[in-house]
Protein backbone atom coordinates (compact mmCIF):
# COMPACT_ATOMS: atom_id res chain seq x y z
CA UNK A 1 0.00 0.00 0.00
CA UNK A 2 1.10 3.73 -0.54
CA UNK A 3 2.29 5.41 2.12
CA UNK A 4 -0.18 8.11 1.63
CA UNK A 5 -2.47 9.78 -1.56
CA UNK A 6 -4.52 13.09 -2.13
CA UNK A 7 -8.14 12.96 -2.94
CA UNK A 8 -10.80 15.88 -3.53
CA UNK A 9 -12.09 16.92 0.26
CA UNK A 10 -15.98 15.96 -0.79
CA UNK A 11 -17.62 15.82 -3.39
CA UNK A 12 -18.34 19.59 -4.96
CA UNK A 13 -19.21 21.81 -8.11
CA UNK A 14 -17.48 24.93 -9.57
CA UNK A 15 -18.52 26.78 -12.67
CA UNK A 16 -16.38 28.40 -15.20
CA UNK A 17 -17.10 30.10 -18.42
CA UNK A 18 -15.55 30.54 -21.70
CA UNK A 19 -16.40 32.27 -24.55
CA UNK A 20 -20.05 31.87 -23.44
CA UNK A 21 -19.73 28.29 -23.24
CA UNK A 22 -20.46 27.28 -19.19
CA UNK A 23 -18.35 24.35 -18.30
CA UNK A 24 -19.81 22.61 -14.72
CA UNK A 25 -16.93 20.47 -12.92
CA UNK A 26 -18.47 17.99 -11.10
CA UNK A 27 -15.35 16.62 -8.40
CA UNK A 28 -16.65 13.67 -6.31
CA UNK A 29 -13.85 11.17 -3.93
CA UNK A 30 -14.45 7.67 -5.78
CA UNK A 31 -12.73 4.56 -3.64
CA UNK A 32 -13.83 2.32 -7.32
CA UNK A 33 -14.76 2.60 -10.67
CA UNK A 34 -18.26 1.63 -9.89
CA UNK A 35 -18.67 4.57 -7.34
CA UNK A 36 -16.81 7.08 -10.77
CA UNK A 37 -19.65 5.45 -12.75
CA UNK A 38 -22.41 5.99 -11.07
CA UNK A 39 -21.46 9.83 -9.89
CA UNK A 40 -20.61 10.36 -13.77
CA UNK A 41 -24.24 8.85 -14.56
CA UNK A 42 -25.80 10.88 -11.62
CA UNK A 43 -24.42 14.23 -13.28
CA UNK A 44 -25.89 12.94 -16.83
CA UNK A 45 -29.18 12.61 -15.40
CA UNK A 46 -28.99 16.18 -13.26
CA UNK A 47 -28.38 18.12 -16.58
CA UNK A 48 -29.96 16.25 -19.49
CA UNK A 49 -30.48 19.21 -21.21
CA UNK A 50 -26.73 20.02 -21.57
CA UNK A 51 -24.51 19.56 -24.50
CA UNK A 52 -21.97 17.30 -23.33
CA UNK A 53 -20.64 15.69 -20.45
CA UNK A 54 -16.72 14.90 -20.39
CA UNK A 55 -15.42 12.69 -17.57
CA UNK A 56 -12.71 11.35 -16.18
CA UNK A 57 -11.32 9.55 -12.93
CA UNK A 58 -8.21 7.73 -11.17
CA UNK A 59 -9.19 4.99 -8.97
CA UNK A 60 -6.72 3.39 -6.53
CA UNK A 61 -3.96 5.33 -3.66
CA UNK A 62 -1.36 3.79 -6.69
CA UNK A 63 -3.66 5.79 -9.79
CA UNK A 64 -3.15 2.41 -11.94
CA UNK A 65 -7.06 2.87 -12.82
CA UNK A 66 -7.68 5.61 -14.83
CA UNK A 67 -9.75 6.20 -17.73
CA UNK A 68 -11.38 9.20 -19.37
CA UNK A 69 -14.57 10.16 -21.75
CA UNK A 70 -15.08 13.02 -24.28
CA UNK A 71 -18.96 12.39 -24.81
CA UNK A 72 -18.77 14.11 -28.88
CA UNK A 73 -16.11 16.35 -27.91
CA UNK A 74 -13.17 16.12 -30.68
CA UNK A 75 -11.31 13.21 -29.33
CA UNK A 76 -8.45 13.75 -26.85
CA UNK A 77 -9.57 17.46 -26.04
CA UNK A 78 -11.76 16.61 -23.15
CA UNK A 79 -11.70 13.71 -21.24
CA UNK A 80 -7.92 13.27 -21.55
CA UNK A 81 -6.87 16.97 -20.35
CA UNK A 82 -9.42 16.53 -17.59
CA UNK A 83 -7.35 13.47 -16.74
CA UNK A 84 -3.79 14.66 -17.02
CA UNK A 85 -5.06 17.69 -14.65
CA UNK A 86 -5.77 15.16 -11.86
CA UNK A 87 -2.68 13.74 -12.22
CA UNK A 88 -0.63 16.59 -12.27
CA UNK A 89 -2.04 17.15 -9.47
CA UNK A 90 -1.61 13.94 -8.11
CA UNK A 91 -4.63 13.34 -7.38
CA UNK A 92 -6.42 9.64 -6.52
CA UNK A 93 -9.35 7.87 -5.89
CA UNK A 94 -11.64 10.80 -7.37
CA UNK A 95 -13.79 11.55 -10.36
CA UNK A 96 -14.57 14.78 -12.18
CA UNK A 97 -16.75 15.31 -14.75
CA UNK A 98 -17.60 18.48 -16.98
CA UNK A 99 -20.82 19.52 -18.42
CA UNK A 100 -20.62 21.88 -21.02
CA UNK A 101 -23.41 24.06 -22.01
CA UNK A 102 -22.47 25.49 -25.59
CA UNK A 103 -22.72 29.19 -26.09
CA UNK A 104 -22.28 29.49 -29.52
CA UNK A 105 -18.55 30.08 -30.26
CA UNK A 106 -16.32 27.34 -31.16
CA UNK A 107 -13.32 27.16 -29.47
CA UNK A 108 -10.96 24.85 -31.31
CA UNK A 109 -9.14 21.99 -30.22
CA UNK A 110 -6.55 24.09 -28.49
CA UNK A 111 -9.70 26.29 -27.04
CA UNK A 112 -11.59 22.77 -25.64
CA UNK A 113 -8.58 21.35 -23.91
CA UNK A 114 -7.40 24.52 -22.37
CA UNK A 115 -11.32 24.92 -21.21
CA UNK A 116 -11.71 21.35 -19.85
CA UNK A 117 -8.27 20.91 -17.87
CA UNK A 118 -8.75 24.79 -16.53
CA UNK A 119 -12.49 23.44 -15.41
CA UNK A 120 -10.98 20.65 -13.47
CA UNK A 121 -7.65 22.80 -11.80
CA UNK A 122 -9.91 25.65 -10.82
CA UNK A 123 -12.65 22.80 -9.82
CA UNK A 124 -9.81 21.18 -7.19
CA UNK A 125 -9.08 25.01 -6.53
CA UNK A 126 -12.91 25.64 -5.18
CA UNK A 127 -13.78 22.59 -3.55
CA UNK A 128 -10.16 21.54 -2.31
CA UNK A 129 -8.13 18.48 -1.02
CA UNK A 130 -6.84 16.13 2.06
CA UNK A 131 -4.27 13.61 2.58
CA UNK A 132 -5.45 9.87 3.35
CA UNK A 133 -2.78 8.09 5.16
CA UNK A 134 -2.37 4.60 5.28
CA UNK A 135 -3.03 3.43 9.04
CA UNK A 136 -3.80 0.60 11.59
CA UNK A 137 -7.54 0.41 12.08
CA UNK A 138 -7.84 0.12 16.30
CA UNK A 139 -10.77 -0.29 17.74
CA UNK A 140 -11.23 1.28 21.78
CA UNK A 141 -13.22 -0.27 24.26
CA UNK A 142 -14.82 1.85 26.97
CA UNK A 143 -17.55 1.91 29.48
CA UNK A 144 -20.50 4.82 29.02
CA UNK A 145 -19.02 6.33 31.72
CA UNK A 146 -15.79 7.37 29.84
CA UNK A 147 -16.99 7.10 26.59
CA UNK A 148 -18.31 10.66 25.80
CA UNK A 149 -15.17 12.59 27.42
CA UNK A 150 -12.85 9.85 25.73
CA UNK A 151 -14.20 10.41 21.72
CA UNK A 152 -14.26 14.06 22.37
CA UNK A 153 -10.60 13.87 23.23
CA UNK A 154 -9.66 11.48 20.70
CA UNK A 155 -11.30 14.70 18.30
CA UNK A 156 -9.94 17.45 19.60
CA UNK A 157 -6.38 15.77 19.73
CA UNK A 158 -6.30 15.17 15.89
CA UNK A 159 -7.36 11.74 15.85
CA UNK A 160 -8.82 10.01 12.68
CA UNK A 161 -12.31 8.70 14.45
CA UNK A 162 -14.25 6.49 11.60
CA UNK A 163 -17.37 5.11 13.90
CA UNK A 164 -18.73 4.51 17.62
CA UNK A 165 -20.81 2.25 18.37
CA UNK A 166 -23.05 1.86 21.48
CA UNK A 167 -24.39 -1.41 23.22
CA UNK A 168 -23.17 -2.86 26.07
CA UNK A 169 -20.40 -1.29 26.30
CA UNK A 170 -18.84 1.38 23.50
CA UNK A 171 -16.46 1.02 20.75
CA UNK A 172 -14.59 3.45 18.98
CA UNK A 173 -12.62 2.26 15.62
CA UNK A 174 -9.71 5.25 15.03
CA UNK A 175 -7.18 5.48 12.30
CA UNK A 176 -3.91 5.38 13.27
CA UNK A 177 -0.16 5.78 11.64
CA UNK A 178 1.90 2.61 12.50
CA UNK A 179 4.62 4.49 13.85
CA UNK A 180 2.49 6.31 16.15
CA UNK A 181 0.62 3.15 17.10
CA UNK A 182 2.71 2.94 20.53
CA UNK A 183 2.32 6.43 21.46
CA UNK A 184 -0.95 6.25 21.19
CA UNK A 185 -1.75 2.88 23.50
CA UNK A 186 0.69 4.73 26.15
CA UNK A 187 -2.10 7.97 25.70
CA UNK A 188 -4.88 5.66 25.91
CA UNK A 189 -3.77 3.87 29.20
CA UNK A 190 -3.03 7.46 30.43
CA UNK A 191 -6.44 8.89 29.68
CA UNK A 192 -8.51 5.82 30.50
CA UNK A 193 -6.33 5.28 33.51
CA UNK A 194 -5.86 1.66 31.94
CA UNK A 195 -9.35 0.59 32.07
CA UNK A 196 -9.83 0.72 28.00
CA UNK A 197 -9.32 -2.26 25.52
CA UNK A 198 -7.27 -1.47 22.38
CA UNK A 199 -7.66 -4.00 19.85
CA UNK A 200 -5.47 -3.93 16.40
CA UNK A 201 -7.23 -4.30 12.81
CA UNK A 202 -5.53 -4.16 9.46
CA UNK A 203 -4.19 -1.35 7.52
CA UNK A 204 -6.72 1.52 6.17
CA UNK A 205 -6.11 4.66 4.27
CA UNK A 206 -7.70 7.70 6.90
CA UNK A 207 -7.93 11.11 6.40
CA UNK A 208 -5.15 13.60 8.20
CA UNK A 209 -6.31 16.60 6.62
Amino acid sequence: MQEQYVTVAAAGVHETEVSRSRFRCALAPAATEEEARAFIARVRAEHPDADHHCWAYVIGADGDLRKAGDDGEPGGTAGTPMLEMLLRREIRCAVAVVTRYFGGTKLGAGGLIRAYGGAVGEALDAVGTRTRQRCRLVTVTTDHQRAGRLENDLRTSGRAVREVTYGAEVTIEVGVPESRLEAFRGWLADTTAGTARLDVGGEIYSSTG
